[in-house]
């Protein structure tokens, strides 16, 4: 290992919760966690460690020959130290399996694109040489006293899996070896091989390639977008924020941002012929709107009302209306303009045709806002010609409910939510 020191431990930044996913989703990965779940003796301790591990417990992950290491959180918020210990392969085993991938070029070839070549691990197993851990390989120990697979250990071992999903050379490192030294080893050994004759290249040439362009087959279809959005990381750590960094904003921030990629992203492989609105960039106030809708801490709508200008009850009054039409709702709330020309008169004939004569409410019109006389209910009007109902609660007007092509209808749900309000 001269040369290769710092080649010898790794440290993995821990990783998100792992939310609607499984932990191992490669063969070798899989066969990590059967070395646990058939070991440990209790199944309720294997359980505890999966939540833990799901809920993102486990700290940065430090691996070295022989031995992996984390810091665990209970969820009481207790650390334990928590290590996992495998077995290194000796000198001798490690020459015979390099030997072994330097015979098959794919091997190394699989290795490089962070697979682990199935035949090379039965090929290995027949030498005796056991990559990857069996029945009772997986030793653990734990500053909470268990002797055996604690919880703690058992969620080091499922976010072992999920790590070794991404990277294969996890795993032999465990078994003794870094990266680089492994790589360097089989370069020297590939060098010394004796060359062979090399075969007639096999192929289509460019020409033939070049004419049959035409008659390529289609491309496939689009892939299906994910149900959901990605999780933004975690940002429960042991380091203190920088200066003017908020931590609460900004995992706000990054969850709004993940939801606005998951929706782009579903529009444009669902619909990749049509072309598609120009994003504009919303002012301000309208911005801090959109960001509160889906705000959990009320910090942070404090915040957000504050920066932008408005009190903490129109911000209220603002996501309500945000929820139920984005900024054509927003300007309905906050906008108060005077019907002219075809616009009066349209709505005036809407007005007049939506009841029998008999039955009309009585208005009084402000603007775009006709307010039943009497009562706490109110239509608004909006610039697109839908119509929107209106209730007075605590001496000010918020919305009662969606938009509606006609005035009736629209009416209809204020005063069914000043009724709820009143009953």
């Amino acid at each position: 290992m001269t040369g290769h020191e710092g080649d010898t431990e790794r440290t993995f930044a821990a990783l998100p919760p792992a939310h609607g996913r499984g932990f191992a989703r490669t063969w070798w990965g899989q066969a990590w966690l059967r070395a646990l779940e058939d070991t440990a003796l209790d199944s309720g301790q294997v359980k505890t460690g999966r939540a833990l591990a799901r809920a993102g417990a486990v700290g940065a992950v430090s691996v070295r020959p022989g031995r992996i290491t984390a810091v665990v959180q209970d969820r009481d918020r207790t650390g334990h130290r928590a290590d996992v210990l495998l077995a290194e392969l000796s000198d001798g085993q490690w020459d015979r399996l390099l030997d072994m991938a330097v015979e098959r070029a794919g091997h190394v070839a699989a290795l490089l694109d962070r697979e682990m070549p199935p035949h090379l691990v039965e090929d290995a197993a027949s030498e005796g040489i056991e990559l990857l851990p069996g029945l009772g390989d997986l030793e653990p120990e734990c500053d909470c006293g268990a002797w055996d697979h604690c919880g703690h250990t058992a969620a080091l071992c499922y976010q072992m899996a999920r790590l070794l999903d991404q990277d294969p050379f996890v795993l032999l490192l465990m078994r003794g070896r870094g990266e680089q030294a492994l790589l360097d080893d089989l370069q020297a050994r590939s060098s010394a091989v004796p060359a062979m004759e090399a075969p007639e290249p096999e192929g289509v040439a460019a020409a033939e390639a070049y004419a049959a362009g035409d008659i390529l087959p289609p491309l496939p279809e689009p892939a299906e977008p994910p149900e959901e959005p990605g999780l933004p990381p975690s940002l429960d750590t042991e380091a203190s924020p920088g200066p003017g960094v908020d931590p609460v904003a900004v995992r706000h921030l990054a969850a709004r941002t993940a939801v606005e990629a998951h929706r782009l992203l579903a529009e444009a492989i669902r619909q990749p012929s049509e072309g598609h609105a120009c994003i504009t960039e919303l002012p301000l106030g309208q911005d801090a709107v959109r960001l509160a809708v889906a705000a959990p801490e009320r910090v942070l709508t404090e915040r957000l009302a504050a920066g932008s200008g408005r009190t903490p009850q129109s911000l209220a009054d603002a996501t309500e209306a945000w929820g139920l039409g984005g900024a054509d709702a927003l300007s309905v709330l906050e906008e108060e303009w005077e019907p002219s020309g075809g616009a009066l008169a349209r709505a005036r004939a809407a007005l007049d045709a939506a009841w029998d004569e008999d039955e009309r409410p009585e208005f009084t019109a402000d603007g775009n806002r006709w307010t039943v006389v009497g009562t706490p209910a109110q239509v608004r009007l909006g610039r697109d010609g839908r119509w929107w109902p209106y209730r007075e609660e605590h001496g000010r007007w918020t919305p009662a409910g969606p938009t509606a092509l006609d005035p009736a209808t629209a009416l209809a749900s204020a005063e069914l939510a000043s009724a709820e309000r009143t009953g």
